[in-house]
């Protein structure tokens, strides 16, 4: 069951109330008995809890990394012991290369 904040425009009362979501609203201030006890517009705070989602979960950004597949000429999956060296593509951010100089002019006498 959800947690509603409440708060009298009158006197001030703050007052957090545990309802279920098909509750009618708290109108009646407990405090000063006007009938201004308005829900406030507060951030939902819930916490999942069981044996599923934790925090840990998906930290590595994905789940488990394959290994692309390596292949000869003719197509077929390697099956020999050499190990593969992989190269990681060149970052975004990195600075672009700079333009090659000019070719100088021959001199002509």
């Amino acid at each position: 069951m959800p947690i509603y904040a409440y708060k009298c425009s009158a006197c001030g009362f703050a007052k957090d109330a545990l309802q279920k979501m098909s509750d009618a609203p708290l109108t009646v201030c407990p405090a000063c008995g006007a009938s201004a006890f308005e829900k406030q517009v507060t951030a939902a705070g819930f916490q999942l809890k069981g044996s599923g989602w934790y925090v840990t979960d998906f930290r590595d950004g994905g789940g488990k990394k394959s290994e692309p597949a390596t292949s000869t000429a003719s197509g077929e999956s390697s099956s020999s012991s050499s190990t593969t060296t992989t190269t990681a593509a060149p970052s975004p951010a990195a600075a672009p290369a700079a333009p090659a100089p000019a070719p100088a002019a021959p001199s002509g006498d």
